[in-house]
């Protein structure tokens, strides 16, 4: 029951906070350019309170989800009205293009506002991320194995899309599931090319290759009078070598569990320090096993007010070509329908981020406002790059639409727009059934 209700909070907080900036950017752009607004509402809904300043009545409404604004005169193009002075239609068409592009405008804002705001925090991040994508393992039986690649090999590109480091890999290859894809290898003084068709993995489709980069092990916490805590080691060793061999996270507990009541030397870092330990694996059952929880590597980063924010920036630029990129191969065909996230899956991952902290909070609402945005640009009917398309089309051939066109396209706005959001969730629901879309199915 506390995991339902505690999905429910983080889906409100997470959707409220994104609709309501989405909408103080079209209020805050119309009191700027003179158009009246009648209603700026915090949730949907009955009124249950606030005050009226000017023409607007600033109020909080009953349900809690983002927030509305309503301009007087919007409605014209359902109604052949008279417009005033200060109504949305009697403004010029630059106004009202401003005042409905500042909403997603504000969405992207606060993607990079937020960003920025963890990088000068600072936050954990695995360090492997930001290395080159130099091969460390190759699981067993993994598409990678079934190619040419080996250890050491260097990953320089993607689909022609260059890979700087591990971070660029994963974000290249996760969007690529079940699809052929053709890296480009350098192995010592050559490079060559290689062609890899991909699994794909979890509910969501993420796309996976089977290789991974020199991850390094760092300890989490010691189990008390167990091997590692009498030998010395503590929580945040890095351990780099054991017994002269890479020490790397997939190996590690292998390296240890083949090895009991055998001492095995330790390299590790601890700080700046680089201290050789020996620890001997106690037998538990028939495998070693020293007693400690492990994680992949992590540093803290923190930058400057500057880069920060530059940081920010060149994340979501990346970030808005790769939902660009998966838009188009899902009109393709070349992306599969799993890998879209619905209201379910929304609320689901909030709550995951509510519980991991501020931090991972701040993320999730910036990188979901960050898509909000992009896609409330697409010129589809109902959204606002729909209303930006119509006005944009208007300056072009220099005469409005008349109110009946007007609302024949926001009729088929609004009936692709049920369409799509009831596709969505029943998609959210056949992710989480054994059979997928053939448990929806009833023939």
């Amino acid at each position: 029951m506390g995991s339902v209700l505690g999905t429910i909070l983080a889906f409100i907080i997470v959707f409220g906070i994104l609709v309501f900036v989405h909408e103080f950017g079209h209020f805050f752009m119309a009191k700027l350019v003179g158009i009246r607004v009648e209603v700026f509402s915090f949730g949907y809904g009955k009124r249950l309170f606030g005050f009226k300043k000017g023409d607007t009545d600033y109020r909080v409404s009953l349900i809690p989800m983002g927030g509305y604004v309503k301009f007087p005169g919007e409605d014209v193009y359902e109604k052949e009205q008279k417009v005033k002075s200060g109504d949305f239609m009697a403004a010029k068409r630059w106004q009202r293009l401003l005042t409905i592009v500042m909403g997603p405008v504000m969405n992207i804002l606060l993607a990079i506002v937020l960003v920025a705001a963890i990088n000068m925090v600072g936050a954990p991040v695995p360090v492997y991320q930001s290395q080159t994508p130099v091969i460390g393992w190759i699981e067993p039986d993994s598409p990678a194995e079934k190619t040419d690649l080996q250890i050491d090999d260097e990953i320089l590109s993607i689909d022609s899309q260059r890979t700087k480091t591990w971070s660029d890999v994963e974000l290249a290859v996760g969007t690529k599931p079940k699809r052929i894809i053709n890296l480009e290898v350098k192995r010592g003084g050559d490079i060559f090319n290689v062609e890899l068709l991909t699994e794909g993995k979890t509910i969501h489709e993420m796309g996976y290759a089977g290789f991974f980069g020199k991850i390094l092990t760092e300890i989490k916490m010691l189990i008390p009078d167990a091997p590692a805590e009498k030998a010395g080691l503590k929580p945040g060793d890095v351990i780099l070598e054991i017994d002269g061999r890479p020490a790397y996270y997939f190996q590690f507990l292998e390296m240890i569990q083949n090895y009991p009541n055998v001492e095995l030397h330790f390299r590790i870092q601890r700080g700046e320090e680089i201290l050789d330990i020996p620890v001997t694996p106690r037998l538990k059952g028939d495998i070693g096993e020293i007693g400690i929880a492990q994680v992949i590597e992590f540093k803290e980063e923190s930058f400057g007010f500057f880069k920060a924010f530059g940081q920010s920036i060149e994340y979501n630029i990346r970030l808005t070509f790769l939902v660009i990129n998966f838009i188009k191969d899902l009109v393709t065909g070349e992306a599969t329908a799993r890998q879209l996230g619905g209201p379910i899956e929304i609320a689901s991952l909030s709550y995951t981020a509510l519980r991991m902290g501020l931090l991972a909070m701040m993320g999730w609402i910036a990188l979901i406002s960050l898509q909000l945005g992009i896609i409330n640009l697409f010129p589809i009917p109902v959204l606002d790059g729909g209303q930006i398309l119509v006005i944009s089309l208007e300056g072009i051939f220099r005469r409005d639409f008349s109110p009946k066109v007007k609302q024949i396209v926001m009729q088929i706005g609004f009936a692709m727009f049920i369409v799509l959001i009831v596709f969505v969730i029943l998609n959210d629901v056949a992710k989480r059934l054994p059979n997928g879309w053939n448990s929806l199915i009833p023939f």
